[in-house]
Formats: C-alpha cells, structure tokens, sequence
C-alpha cells in the first residue's frame, strides 16, 4: 500500500491542488500533511482529495480554530502538535518537526517504522532502522521546488516527486 506525504503548503493554491490531483491520480488512500496549512481559507481545496487526511499542526497555522472549523466542514479532525498513526502494520510518527532533538529522539526511539516531518522545507529520505521522510515544500517557496513523498508501506520504500 501507498500512502502521500505532504507538508509546507503555507497557503500556494496552485500547488495545494496539484498535490491533491497527483494524489488523486495515484491512488493513495491516506495522505500524511505535517504541517504549516497557514490559512483557514486554503482548507477547501482538501475537500477534493479523495484520500484520506491525516492532519498535525505546523508553526506557522494562523488561526487553530477556524482551520479546525473548517477542517470539521471536510470531515477532517486535525491531529494536534504529534500522532501516532498505525497504517497497513506500519507504526508512523507524525509531526512537523519544529525541534530537531524531538525529531532525532524519535527516529532513535525505535518506536515507530516511519517518522514523517517537515518544517525544513528541504526534501530528504534517511533510511535506517526507521525511516524518516520529509517531503520538502508543496510551496516551494524556500527551495524553488514543490515537492511531495509516497511511500510505499509494503516495501517500506519512499520518494520525494517533484509536483
């Protein structure tokens, strides 16, 4: 089973739905976004993603509270600051990664197969005893790049695809 990753749309209309048609047309049935929605007006564009979403916060979300109205219109329940997933056996850590030692801790923790982050904006797989995804930006306003990940949870195998 595949599953999309995502992280850093800070408000890019354009590539939020670029992310959601690549989505989309792969198939995935759960994307993981970790964080920095921004705007409470950008949370519609979800409602065409026919996956579903699994939402933590980022640093840089305006206002909680109507994103989580909104969010709550689409049927999604933002997960807080960190979750913990369980996805086809695979145990996966979800947060956007504002505290590299948080993130470090985890990874080393051994608790979790997968550990997805952003907050970076800069795309990176580390393979390891876990593995660590960071999908980059969908804004792609700090790298120029808008990027997104899959992850493959049978094989345990990730890639960051340029959108």
């Amino acid at each position: 089973m595949r599953i999309g990753v995502m992280s850093d749309t800070h408000d890019r209309l354009d590539a939020i739905k670029a992310a959601i048609d690549f989505f989309n047309r792969q198939g995935v049935r759960d994307v993981l976004h970790a964080g920095d929605l921004v705007s409470p007006l950008v949370v519609p564009k979800f409602s065409t993603l026919k996956a579903k979403l699994h939402y933590t916060w980022g640093n840089n979300e305006g206002d909680r509270e109507f994103i989580r109205v909104k969010f709550g219109e689409i049927g999604v329940v933002p997960l807080g600051d960190f979750a913990a997933l369980e996805l086809s056996g695979r145990k996966i850590a979800l947060l956007h990664g504002t505290h590299e030692p948080i993130v470090d801790s985890l990874v080393r923790s051994g608790l979790y197969d997968i550990v997805v982050r952003g907050h970076s904006h800069r795309a990176e797989i580390i393979k390891g005893r876990t593995l660590l995804v960071n999908p980059g930006e969908v804004c792609g306003y700090l790298s120029g790049h808008q990027t997104v990940a899959l992850i493959d949870l049978d094989e345990m195998h990730a890639e960051i695809l340029k959108l």
